[in-house]
């Protein structure tokens, strides 16, 4: 991997201008999972109140948590032995102790409460963790990361493939929280479903260290999330610079300075109050750093320690041991195991051969495996033990050096005991076989997972301090010429000087020393004190050497975290408390009212439920405002919170008015300011109506919700908030086609409900018809109705179809009332959604014409709200490419292009029977409404005027072709969807496929 990043490196330096550019020009990584909405709706003197006595509302709570790490070396088959080493359920205890390199996994192990009443919220559940947090890296091939790079951002591959092999794997319910792939690394955490509902403000980073300093074959991906509204937890999965040698082992170091600099979070925003500045690396309260941080010994030769380990493996170190080693199969060569995905068989090696021939073989069963019952109590006072070997080795490990000389991690992290063989470097496909490549590379400890609590972190801090001081005191005394006087040494008070201890090492695994001493017998560490305990126990540090697919052996930890919890139903009556403590503190004097809701459905304590509400339904419902004061109130409500851009904004869907009732019993319409004197009342009417597509859009596919807050504002007063709610009504209008086709006859809201289907219709559902069922009622009735009108024309004296060539599609020939429009449109969507007949939806009242008005407008409506049009984007651009000249096409090439069309259509089954079926009705509509007689109209001839007059064409003719140009003018931008609509020559393209259509087939 050295000479791979040598050679990308020459290479990437070649073409450093396009390189430099393109790392500057990348947007920013926005984070895997959004952080909590801050709730405009509360005060932040009210919120922050509340949040300054929370700890009157903390219950004591525990999590279990697995962190697994695991360098696949992007080798084929690693996904499908994730299960077999991260999700499997151990016995802790002892095996954090003893040596386990028979990765068999230990036996699982029950949940109890602690003595201090910490329950694991597993031991509800009944199974799992209730976080799987796993890092994983080189999941691409690092040797082609030139090649990578041009497809990172588009690449979802390797993520998609370890996201199905983690929930294929985890116990069902878990819910993703974090998923995040640079390069080669892949951060996924997954919490249980108790769990899950508990964490907020999710934040994810990226750093890159790799070449050139940014890239991210090397860096880091660092997660922080918050549990239970008190917890900040941290994950930070890296990959490290490899080499053995010097200076691989200062830019490692560097790489985690980078790492720790760089990695800035979002702020955190609890019940709607923020932090000022985002966190850093140190700001958590839990944190863990893992992955493959490519440490090797030092000082070691290579050779001897893969012949020690080997001689362990096999259980021949210890000759006192009674026990003969089993015979290996295979002969002279080394038994290699067959990965899940190789086809050959077993494979016997013999480049070994030329070395020690018990150095060679190798074992595969578990009978050569040492007895466990021979380990002693404690395995390092056996100096024959792979125990005490381990412990021979560590002192060597560079990340144990850097640590004593204090150049990382020494700021409070720790590490689990280590009793389990190196994790590196392995042939893919053996086991207990080191690396017998040309490199012979020297087995590690490569991948370590480290944690630290921030009371370990603010312990270092402190005792760093005083130390600090210490040296300050002893500057001093020199400065003063104290140091040679004997009398300091015993006038030296350490209680009245400060004086304190050297700083002992941050962890009770590593011991501070410059230089290793092999007979230091006292290199056991210091036992962590009680708090540390209670905040954090590490239950299960180990690797599994039965998965050989990789280079790297898997490691993963399991910690119990003790935190404190919100407690919600505490939390809801110290918030009552405190608004009501609030409500008696403000002075009476100040002008106030009382709000009294006379509408909804079951509302409860000032909240408005408008009950089911549908595309185009008004609901309304009444407030009385009183002013219960002794002063002059004035209020208005506040619509400052209601963002445009936000889809679930009040804004959308509902108004509020005030209204007096006059002399006459008329309510007379007031300003959006009221004032009133004590004791006058006023009446507020808000009304709710979801009326735009986008919001449709928004409510279909469960993006927002008829949820909202009215704030009334009363000027020098307090604030008055009236919840609204609303339960939205699935309709056929804002999907797509490939939606619609997938809905039964029986209608979108039935299929909908009986399903619980939650936002779009996925392609997992079954197609029920070629087209849209609600087009081909709209479009039947269409027909219907226009060949009625001719029918009642000619029958009833009072009833005349207007002569404008647009009608019944252009709004402005119209001739019902436009306040009646809104609730026989309503009345027709609730018939399209719910599959009922549209001629019973409308009042039979209503003429001929009206209702033809009504069922083009709600067919137009239903054109618009199609997310990919009649036409959808690729299809038009693919024709406007094949067809540039669709404008002077003449009259008789119309149909040799429209068969064009009609074939380019085509593959895409549902969109273009739907277009054919459209074009057809409308084509006879305009034959029905274009007789071949009729008296001209001023806006037929204004019309007329625009368009030139053919030889030997009959008025009849000409009628009919002036409705079709305006037909195809008024539809064609609701069936195309492109990224400009505002190019004059893109519609006039439009309104020309649409007029071929249109046209009769018998003319030319």
């Amino acid at each position: 991997m050295e000479m791979v990043e040598k050679s990308l490196l020459q290479e990437l330096l070649l073409k450093g201008h396009w390189i430099w550019r393109w790392a500057y020009l990348q947007p920013p990584r926005d984070q895997s999972v959004g952080s909590e909405p801050v709730d405009v709706g509360v005060p932040q003197s009210l919120a922050r109140a509340v949040l300054s006595r929370r700890s009157e509302y903390l219950r004591p709570s525990t999590v279990r948590i697995k962190v697994g790490t695991w360098n696949v070396a992007a080798c084929t088959g690693t996904d499908k032995d994730l299960a077999s080493w991260f999700t499997e359920e151990f016995e802790t205890g002892e095996a954090i102790s003893r040596l386990d390199i028979s990765g068999d996994g230990p036996s699982k192990r029950p949940v109890e409460s602690d003595d201090k009443g910490h329950k694991s919220v597993e031991s509800e559940s009944g199974e799992g963790y209730d976080l799987y947090v796993l890092g994983l890296q080189e999941v691409v091939d690092l040797s082609r990361t030139g090649e990578y790079m041009s497809r990172i951002y588009v690449d979802n591959g390797p993520m998609e493939k370890w996201t199905a092999a983690a929930e294929a794997a985890l116990p069902p319910g878990y819910q993703l929280v974090v998923s995040e792939q640079m390069t080669g690394l892949l951060l996924l955490v997954y919490a249980s479903p108790t769990i899950a509902p508990t964490i907020s403000n999710v934040s994810t980073r990226q750093v890159g260290t790799g070449l050139l300093g940014y890239f991210g074959n090397k860096g880091a991906v660092a997660t922080r999330l918050v549990l239970g509204e008190t917890t900040k937890l941290l994950f930070v999965n890296c990959h490290l610079a490899s080499g053995a040698d010097t200076a691989s082992l200062d830019r490692r170091c560097w790489d985690v300075g980078q790492i720790m600099f760089k990695t800035q979070f979002d702020s955190v925003v609890i019940s709607g109050v923020s932090d000022d500045d985002g966190d850093r690396i140190g700001d958590e309260d839990y944190a863990f750093w893992f992955g493959d941080l490519n440490f090797r010994l030092d000082g070691l030769p290579g050779d001897d320690i893969r012949r020690l380990l080997t001689l362990h493996a096999r259980g021949e170190y210890d000759l006192s041991n009674d026990k003969v080693p089993a015979p290996i199969e295979g002969g002279d060569g080394i038994i290699v195991t067959r990965t899940s995905e190789s086809d050959d068989e077993t494979t016997t090696m013999s480049s070994m051969h030329s070395r020690d021939h018990s150095f060679d073989q190798s074992f595969d069963s578990a009978s050569s495996l040492p007895d466990p019952d021979d380990f002693p109590d404690d395995p390092s006072q056996d100096p024959a033990s792979l125990q005490a070997t381990i412990d021979s080795l560590l002192p060597h490990d560079q990340l144990r050096r850097v640590i004593a000389k204090q150049r990382l991690f020494h700021d409070g992290w720790r590490e689990g005991p280590i009793s389990f063989l190196p994790t590196f470097k392995y042939d893919v496909g053996t086991f207990g076989l080191f690396d017998t490549s040309e490199k012979q590379r020297a087995p590690s400890w490569c991948d370590r997972i480290l944690y630290r609590t921030r009371k370990d972190r603010e312990e270092y801090e402190k005792k760093a301090e005083a130390l600090k001081e210490v040296k300050r005191k002893d500057e001093e005394m020199r400065a003063r010429g104290l140091e040679q006087d004997d009398d300091v040494l015993f006038s030296y008070d350490p209680d009245a000087d400060g004086g304190t201890l050297p700083p002992k090492a941050p962890t009770a695994d590593y011991k501070a020393y410059d230089e290793y001493d092999e007979y230091d017998e006292n290199d056991d560490g210091e036992a962590l004190d009680d708090a540390s305990q209670e905040e954090i126990s590490l239950e299960f540090y180990n690797s599994f050497q039965r998965v050989t697919s990789s280079d790297h052996k898997p490691v993963v930890s399991t910690f119990t975290l003790n935190y404190d919890a919100v407690d919600q139903e505490k939390k809801a009556q110290i918030h009552a408390e405190i608004a009501f403590e609030l409500d008696r503190a403000e002075n009476e004097g100040r002008p106030g009212v009382t709000l009294i809701v006379e509408g909804g459905y079951g509302q409860t304590d000032g909240a408005v439920d408008f009950g089911e509400v549908g595309f185009f339904e008004t609901h309304s419902c009444l407030i009385t405002i009183a002013n219960t004061s002794s002063a002059a109130a004035s209020f208005e409500f506040l619509n400052e919170s209601h963002s445009s851009e936000d889809e679930s904004s009040a804004a959308k869907w509902l108004k509020t008015s005030f209204h007096r009732p006059d002399d006459d019993g008329h309510k007379a319409t007031l300003g959006s300011s009221v004032t009133l004197e004590p004791g006058e009342t006023v009446m507020v009417v808000i009304e709710a109506r979801v009326s735009e597509i986008s919001h449709v859009r928004g409510l279909n596919d469960a993006s927002c919700k008829l949820d909202e807050v009215l704030v009334l504002r009363v000027e020098g007063g307090k604030d008055h908030f009236v919840p609204v709610h609303g339960t939205w009504l699935p309709s056929c209008f804002g999907r797509s086609i490939d939606e619609l086709i997938r809905v039964p006859d029986y209608g979108i809201r039935k299929f909908i409900k009986d399903n619980n289907i939650q936002g779009t219709i996925t392609y997992d559902w079954d197609v029920h018809c070629s087209a849209p069922r609600e087009l081909f009622k709209l479009t039947e009735v269409i027909q219907t109705m226009a060949e009625r009108c001719v029918a009642d024309e000619a029958m009833l004296e009072e009833l005349t179809i207007p002569r404008d060539p647009g009608w019944p599609l252009d709004p402005s020939t119209w001739t019902i009332e436009a306040d009646k429009q809104d609730a026989l449109k309503a009345a027709l969507i609730s018939a399209l959604d719910s599959h009922s007949p549209l001629a019973d939806a409308l009042p039979v009242e209503l003429l001929s014409t009206q209702k033809l008005e009504i069922y083009s407008s709600v067919l137009l409506l239903f054109l618009a709200s199609l997310m990919d049009g009649l036409i959808p984007p690729h299809l038009w651009a693919k024709l406007s490419i094949e067809l540039p000249n669709l404008t002077s096409t003449p009259v008789n090439a119309w149909p040799d292009v429209k068969n064009h069309i009609l074939d380019s259509l085509s593959t895409s089954p549902s969109h273009n029977i739907a277009f054919v079926f459209l074009t057809a009705t409308l084509s006879r509509v305009v034959a029905e409404l274009s007789p071949a007689t009729q008296p001209p109209t001023p806006a037929l001839g204004a019309l007329t005027r625009r368009l030139s007059f053919r030889p030997n064409e009959t008025e009849a003719a000409r009628t009919r072709r002036i409705r079709e140009r305006r037909y195809a003018e008024l539809v064609s931008p609701l069936l195309f969807r492109s990224s400009d609509d505002k190019d004059k020559a893109k519609r006039d393209r439009e309104r020309v496929v649409l007029e071929m259509f249109l046209k009769r087939d018998d003319r030319s």
